[in-house]
């Protein structure tokens, strides 16, 4: 068997991991830009990083003009920041948008030109280094090759990757996720568990993967519901902060599929958050790709308990689609028509956001690849549902 795994960074996970980073950051330089939200700000996060930094002689200066999921002209603003200041490292601090704008910057910050010049090309080279630290449990960008963002020109989200996007250092505090609320914590949560479904079921999948997206599996199912309903259960936190970290390992080597190629497309054109836009579709996609690979959805629903080891690979799959459409419909997971989407808007985009699918290269990861017009029924589904 052959197969390329991509290391993750350092991480410093648990109660206190910022404080036990502290030799590290201090290696990284004496000025450090964070990226981060408003919304974290107000909180007084922001500030008590900036406090810390001060107290190893870093200078920080904040970068916090984030309206939404990341874009061009959002990134290219906060390389014009981290040039003017002249600042040495970045931080990011927050969900996915903050850590994807962090990478982006990092990258640009270095390379040449408009971001656009660099699609359906890695990003490599000698970037700012990067600590990434989330506030969220989803994305696993922390510790993923790769950002999200909006081209504005074309209205189209992209998907850049590369092993130098990779942070220096990840900082994984469950204690900073605690403030979420139920909706973000549900939308994040269910996009790491997309993140381990499709990576366990993508066509690159190698042992090393499908060790971490089982454990992640089996975390999500049991805890997001507790995280859910009861923010402040530190068991139900620490174990989603651990499930969206070996995920987000887990597609490094094994990327996403149909969920995520069909996604962002919606997110573009809607302006859905990326959590929210996967689990709307989660169900339909994954239903429509089981051929070819009942015997992996078997071993999920076994690995969640919704299956006997020893039973029929298409019954197993199919018990674990039921387990998570149930887990769906536990969580509320909104339909199209109750997130409050024109659906005659939503029917005329279809073809694009397909192509745009299609493009992304994601659902020929899966075992069963499926068409343009096949995307389109699917995306039909969520409409009348």
């Amino acid at each position: 068997m052959n197969y390329n795994f991509t290391s993750v960074p350092k991480i410093f996970f648990g109660e206190g991991a910022l404080k036990n980073a502290a030799l590290e950051l201090s290696g990284l330089g004496t000025k450090a830009l964070i990226v981060t939200g408003k919304i974290i700000t107000k909180t007084g996060l922001t500030q008590e990083l900036q406090n810390f930094l001060s107290s190893l002689k870093i200078e920080s200066v904040v970068f916090n003009d984030l309206p939404g999921e990341p874009d061009d002209k959002m990134i290219m603003s906060g390389v014009q920041v981290f040039k003017f200041e002249n600042c040495d490292f970045i931080i990011g601090l927050g969900g996915g948008t903050p850590l994807d704008t962090a990478k982006a910057i990092s990258a640009m910050s270095v390379l040449p030109g408009k971001m656009i010049d660099y699609k359906g090309k890695e990003l490599n080279g000698n970037f700012a280094p990067l600590v990434l630290i989330p506030t969220t449990a989803g994305t696993g960008s922390e510790v993923t090759r790769y950002f999200v963002f909006t081209n504005t020109g074309t209205n189209e989200k992209l998907l850049y990757k590369g092993d130098s996007l990779l942070p220096k250092l990840a900082v994984i505090d469950y204690n900073y996720t605690i403030s979420a609320p139920e909706s973000i914590t549900m939308a994040t949560g269910m996009d790491a568990l997309c993140h381990a479904v499709e990576s366990y079921t993508c066509r690159k999948a190698n042992p090393v993967t499908e060790m971490y997206c089982l454990d992640a599996v089996k975390r999500i199912f049991k805890y997001l519901p507790i995280a859910c309903k009861d923010g402040s259960n530190k068991e139900a936190r620490e174990n989603m902060s651990f499930a969206a970290y070996e995920a987000g390992v887990a597609i490094n080597g094994a990327p996403t599929t149909i969920i995520h190629g069909m996604s962002r497309p919606i997110g573009a054109c809607f302006h859905v958050p990326h959590g929210i836009s996967n689990a709307m579709l989660a169900v339909e996609c994954l239903r429509a790709v089981l051929e070819g690979c009942y015997e992996k959805f078997a071993e999920l629903a076994v690995t969640i308990g919704a299956a006997e080891k020893a039973c029929d690979p298409k019954v197993g799959a199919k018990k674990f689609l039921e387990a998570l459409e149930a887990l769906t419909k536990e969580l509320k997971v909104p339909t199209l028509r109750e997130y409050g989407i024109d659906l005659q808007e939503f029917a005329a985009m279809e073809e694009k956001m397909a192509g745009d699918s299609v493009a992304s290269g994601s659902p020929a990861n899966c075992w069963k690849v499926l068409s343009k017009e096949e995307q389109i029924k699917i995306y039909d589904t969520l409409r009348v549902k």
